[in-house]
């Protein structure tokens, strides 16, 4: 452990050293890279001022600064190639996966639904009412709830169906969606 006194004097030190380059690395760094790259390698290179004060020459500290300068927005640009290269790789992966969305599917399908009927879908599904309960929520019998119920998860069916399957195909080709209008499963 380091007596306070050397502990101040090394931050005065480095004080001193941040005051007389500060200003020039900073320009430095803006002329070789994009304002927050720069903002951000400066940080860099005063942690590295700050561990390595003790190796900075007190007869060419700006020269030393430089390097350490040069050496950090190389280090930089080394990142951001391997952050740009992960981006490309996880894009490839996912366009190669394609898998629908479940989740964007149900509320486009939903979306499509009068609000009783996703109002009621939604108190049996995300709710976990039973027909009973959503009657009395819905002050109606529970015989109505079932019923309507029923079309109303007939009709998300469809719905589901025309989003996921857009030209009509439904993958049996007859361009059906397997309900009447109306509601009516066939």
């Amino acid at each position: 452990m380091r007596p306070a006194a050397d502990d101040a004097a090394r931050r005065g030190r480095f004080e001193d050293v941040v005051a007389a380059v500060y200003e020039p690395v900073q320009r430095y760094l803006l002329r070789r890279a994009d304002p927050a790259t720069a903002d951000d390698v400066l940080g860099d290179v005063l942690l590295v001022l700050w561990r390595r004060l003790d190796d900075v020459p007190a007869d060419a500290v700006l020269p030393w600064t430089y390097g350490v300068a040069r050496g950090c927005l190389a280090n930089s640009r080394r990142s951001a190639v391997r952050q740009e290269r992960v981006v490309q790789r996880l894009a490839q992966v996912s366009r190669a996966e394609e898998e629908p969305d479940p989740e964007g599917d149900l509320a486009e399908a939903l979306q499509a639904l009068p609000e009783a009927d996703r109002e009621l879908l939604r108190l049996w599904a995300w709710e976990q009412l039973a027909p009973r309960e959503i009657a009395l929520a819905l002050e109606t019998s529970p015989n109505a709830v079932s019923i309507r119920l029923h079309r109303a998860k007939q009709k998300l069916k469809a719905a589901l169906l025309a989003v996921r399957d857009p030209t009509g195909k439904n993958g049996d080709g007859s361009g059906h969606s397997g309900v009447r209008e109306g509601g009516g499963a066939r």
